[in-house]
């Protein structure tokens, strides 16, 4: 007999594909429902000052048009003197829509409700808000003088950089600028909130955490927790846009409440635009080294907005302090409030940021020493975390460098700036290095198998696209020792047992050690029960036993499931949290990126034509899905570097460049080859499964790498993100 082979490593196609590609899949803002009605947002066209009068009666006289909600007539909720905080609220005041106060450019004002989007959207043109309009300051390099220490522990420093900085004989000191960015995931946040005959609501939603938009609505609402389910069964990308709950939601939950009918609300991508981003920062590393290399000191410092209401917060610094051997560390870190948005986490928030810095300054330190850029980084290696002083549980970036470096073909460059020319582009080769943060958190899990042989494993968990679907089924499948096809995971559903955010890269080792706990326990308890029933079986090891088409075998010998149930399923439930092992560790994926780029000077262009990104990770349950994820963060950190940048008009304190036409992003045009290397790293701290988790990793490094290359190939180092043509033809 053939028995199922285990499923994890193993490279397979994603569970949730066929629906996708299919169009069954569906969305937060596809789900029917009898007489729906649909919202849409007002926004306002200023970036501060108080609303006077709002007129909503053109908008109320055209047919179909049900409701127009503003801060005079919405329903009651926690009140604004009320604090109320959803699980990845930033410290402060989060936003309430629909109020007088105008805070940012694009803050909805005003919801109009009518029996078609189009109706909607063309009432809400019809609607006249007066608005005394106040001084605004948008602009970071304004506003320094506003600036404060940030609401974060930041590292204690250690030795004392002061000295050692003016003693060693090799020295950077470099500032760095990054843009605002938006995420601009494929699908548009909507929510469709269905009001269901017993007053419930049944809200699907685009969310990281359907736990988390639940208990967002319990509270702004004083709702039942029982009156409230959220749902996500598919998410079209978030990269962090949906860990926070966006107004969408709260304004289609009003409506639903208020008139008592089905509603949703879907942003337009110009509205988009109108929450979270990642923030603007400058940053300044001094960076000190020995004859050899060696890092004698380091000084990070980094400034970068956030709205008036909130102060968001990242780890944009504290990579400094772990990721290289040094002594002297100090870092500080300080916010400006203006008159936008709050920020919100994207897609390796921090690290995407702080290690462009650090891995740039590294680059300029190479030259100062007259290393080679690689060298200089392995002279510096550590497996030790100087911001916790604690060794890392694993940490293969030796091997990330070796192989990638092999793969890549770096021991062919020659140091020297443009030094290689084709036709009329020159060629550089550039490369960073990169870390993330292994974290694990507490979540749940339960399984059920039906005497039919049908496994049911569910958890409140999201997929955002990462392959979570895939994931947790090949783990549940390995854990009770069945084929794949016989296993279905449930997520996005509030319903299920308790999950994190989706984020951070911490789900499989969150979710994934739950599941494999769960699933481990069921088998367990059917193995049990088997023995209890068939005497004989009693001296078989637990690892013989095998569920395959409604059966228990053991060797050839198979036993019904049903009699072993006697009719009944089998079902269990877990609690994992990380494991104590942990604490006397630090954790971390890594990754050594090299790129080779090709610059034009005479038309200020820049072509990447080869990545070779290799990764630390523990343990990869699925190649594949792993491979997407490192496609993915490589494409958006060649984005980082040649072209995402929201544009503001801070005369108008408005973000011009908001639709996909005028925000520039990759396209397969831009994409050369790109090669992905996993090494090898066993880690049996990190967590049960091994596994550190891909989502964050492959991003970091990458802006940096070109950068570095661009210097490379052209002697000119720019320190102004993105790199686009006007920067690349300036004198």
């Amino acid at each position: 007999m053939n028995l199922p082979q285990p499923s994890n490593g193993q490279p397979l196609d994603r569970i949730d594909g066929p629906a996708k590609v299919t169009g069954t899949a569906r969305y937060a803002g596809e789900y029917p429902a009898p007489g729906l009605l649909h919202g849409s947002v007002v926004g306002s066209p200023i970036a501060r000052g108080s609303v006077r009068a709002i007129d909503c009666s053109a908008a109320l006289a055209v047919p179909g048009v049900i409701a127009v909600l503003h801060h005079q007539n919405r329903p009651p909720m926690a009140g604004d003197d009320a604090p109320y905080q959803d699980a990845d609220a930033a410290d402060g005041q989060p936003f309430r829509p629909l109020n007088d106060q105008v805070l940012y450019s694009g803050q909805p004002l005003a919801l109009v409700v009518a029996q078609t989007l189009e109706l909607a959207r063309y009432a809400g043109t019809l609607v006249r808000i007066e608005i005394d309009e106040q001084p605004h300051q948008t602009d970071l390099l304004c506003a320094f003088d506003q600036a404060h220490d940030a609401p974060v522990e930041l590292p204690k420093p250690r030795g004392d950089f002061a000295s050692a900085y003016a003693q060693a004989p090799f020295k950077v000191d470099a500032t760095y600028s990054t843009p605002v960015e938006h995420h601009n995931p494929m699908e548009p946040h909507a929510s469709t909130v269905i009001y269901q005959d017993d007053g419930s609501l049944l809200v699907h939603d685009k969310t990281q955490g359907t736990q988390n938009s639940q208990d967002y609505l319990v509270q702004v609402f004083n709702l039942p927790k029982d009156r409230v389910r959220v749902r996500a069964a598919y998410v079209g990308g978030a990269f962090g846009s949906g860990l926070r709950p966006q107004y969408q939601l709260v304004l289609a939950t009003m409506a639903a409440l208020n008139l008592k009918r089905s509603v949703r609300v879907s942003l337009t991508r110009q509205q988009m635009f109108t929450f979270g981003y990642r923030p603007r920062t400058v940053q300044r590393l001094r960076l000190a080294a020995d004859a050899q290399g060696r890092l004698q000191a380091i000084h990070h410092e980094a400034i970068a907005q956030t709205s008036r209401f909130e102060d968001f917060t990242e780890h944009v610094v504290e990579w400094s302090g772990m990721l290289y051997r040094c002594d002297n560390v100090a870092m500080a870190y300080k916010l400006v409030p203006l008159d936008v948005y709050t920020p919100l986490d994207m897609r390796a928030p921090g690290a995407a940021l702080g290690l462009i810095g650090l891995e740039c300054a590294m680059d300029e330190l190479a030259r100062q020493v007259g290393m080679d850029p690689l060298a200089l980084r392995r002279v510096n290696f550590t497996d030790i975390n100087g911001n916790e002083g604690k060794p890392y549980s694993s940490k293969a970036l030796l091997a990330c460098y070796d192989q990638g470096a092999a793969v890549f073909g770096w021991h062919r460059r020659e140091a020297r700036p443009r030094c290689r020319c084709e036709g009329h582009e020159l060629i550089g080769w550039g490369m960073a290095g990169g870390a993330w943060e292994a974290m694990q958190m507490k979540a749940s899990a339960r399984a059920r198998l039906d005497s039919e042989g049908h496994l049911w494993v569910g958890s409140a968990t999201t997929d955002i696209g990462t392959g979570t679907y895939t994931v947790m089924t090949q783990i549940a499948a390995d854990a009770a020792s069945m084929a794949v096809s016989d296993v279905t995971f449930e997520l996005g559903d509030s319903a299920l047992p308790t999950a994190p955010l989706q984020g951070g890269s911490f789900t499989v080792s969150s979710v994934g050690s739950a599941v494999r706990q769960v699933c481990q326990l069921l088998r367990g308890a059917l193995v049990k029960a088997a023995k209890a029933q068939y005497p004989a079986l009693a001296g078989e090891a637990p690892e013989r036993f095998v569920v395959r088409e409604g059966k228990l075998w053991v060797g050839d010998s198979g036993y019904a499931l049903d009699t072993i149930l006697q009719g009944h399923a089998l079902e269990v439930k877990v609690d994992a949290e990380p494991s104590a092992r942990r604490q006397g560790f630090a954790t971390a994926t890594h990754s050594a990126v090299f790129v080779e780029v090709r610059v034009d000077e005479a038309l200020g262009t820049v072509r990447v034509t080869r990545v070779v990104s290799a990764i630390a990770a523990g343990r990869v349950i699925n190649p594949k899905t792993a491979r997407s994820q490192i496609l993915g963060g490589v494409v958006w950190g060649l984005g980082m570097a040649l072209q995402e940048h929201t544009q503001t008009d801070h005369g108008l304190g408005r973000f011009m460049n908001h639709n996909l036409a005028e925000y520039h992003m990759p396209v397969n045009a831009d994409i050369g080859d790109i090669e992905v290397i996993f090494v090898d790293e066993p880690d049996d701290i990190v967590n049960e499964l091994g596994s550190k988790g891909v989502g964050e990793i492959g991003i970091i490094g990458v802006a940096a790498a070109v950068a570095n290359a661009v210097q490379h190939a052209t002697g000119r180092r720019m320190r102004d993100f993105p790199l686009t043509v006007d920067k690349l033809l300036a004198d």
